[in-house]
């Protein structure tokens, strides 16, 4: 495991604002002794407690296979893709946010995209191509995506409408379970 270099946290730091917005502050200094830092292991990067990583150190590159928890993978051509284990880390710090009813649910957690139909609350002045977080009526983090429009414009959609285009959620470690984890 390696620290990021300044062009691969500059990356990760847009995708992770996309949807945390200035909760990112709190992600990367949250005021304790022993604070998390963004850490990679070939392609793909884990966010972890410091004290951890460098306990880590002491292991060889090839024999850690996985360390904290794992934000996503840089691709090939230096993208970020956020991965649904993220999902811990990035809700408690969403900026926007949309509330999803129990007919709902299980449309979004089979791999659908968010209808207006299924939305029982939304953030008020959500932009267009935003990074949202799913959540169930109960707050319960279902996955996140990005908002297909305003919520001005979500509002006067028919009930068919998409509302939040799916990146991830958490039927995925199901559906997946085989390539999640493959390093």
């Amino acid at each position: 495991m390696r620290p990021l270099t300044e062009a691969e946290l500059k990356t990760l730091l847009e995708k992770l604002a996309t949807y945390c917005g200035k909760g990112i502050q709190s992600l990367i200094a949250d005021g304790t002794a022993d604070r998390h830092v963004f850490r990679i292991q070939k392609d793909r990067v884990y966010y972890v407690r410091e004290s951890l990583a460098n306990l880590a150190t002491s292991v060889k590159r090839e024999s850690l296979l996985s360390l904290g928890t794992c934000l996503g993978k840089f691709t090939k051509t230096g993208k970020f893709r956020l991965h649904i284990t993220s999902l811990s880390v990035i809700a408690p710090h969403a900026r926007y946010k949309v509330w999803v009813k129990p007919n709902g649910e299980m449309p979004f957690l089979y791999g659908g995209n968010v209808l207006k139909a299924h939305v029982g609350r939304w953030s008020e002045d959500c932009p267009a191509h935003q990074g949202v977080i799913v959540l169930s009526m109960n707050d319960t983090p279902l996955g996140f995506g990005v908002s297909a429009k305003s919520t001005a414009e979500a509002r006067r959609l028919d009930p068919t409408g998409v509302v939040t285009f799916r990146q991830a959620d958490i039927g995925e470690y199901l559906r997946e379970e085989d390539t999640l984890f493959v390093t």
